[in-house]
């Protein structure tokens, strides 16, 4: 089974699902914002990446700027950043594919074609 988080206005999400459609790849979307990740899920993706938590942080976004996070992650752990993550979608960096091989945040498509 492959999952697609996004959000449906970022345009490089956009992109991502019109790659996938492309590759007549079958997915289950689930928009990042109203259907957030959890901690939980955020740690086991993170795991399954191999990838260090900030690759799952959305460093473009408005949230991100206006709390301050450029300067607090450096001292959080693991955990608390995916518990600040996981309360709200917009937080976590987009798109993500998760699928059997693994789990990447971004959208690139030479990376995405090595999930599948």
């Amino acid at each position: 089974m492959i999952t697609f988080l996004c959000y449906e206005k970022c345009t490089t999400c956009q992109k991502a699902k019109k790659w996938l459609e492309e590759q007549n790849v079958t997915y289950t979307l689930r928009p990042i914002k109203e259907e957030n990740p959890t901690a939980a899920e955020l740690a086991e993706w993170v795991a399954k990446s191999g990838l260090p938590v900030k690759k799952f942080v959305n460093t473009s976004g408005l949230l991100y700027k206006s709390m301050g996070l450029k300067d607090k992650l450096p001292t959080m752990s693991n955990e608390e950043i995916f518990k600040l993550l996981a309360t709200d979608g917009m937080l976590v960096k987009r798109p993500i594919l998760i699928t059997e091989k693994g789990v990447m945040p971004g959208f690139k498509a030479e990376e995405w074609q090595k999930l599948l």
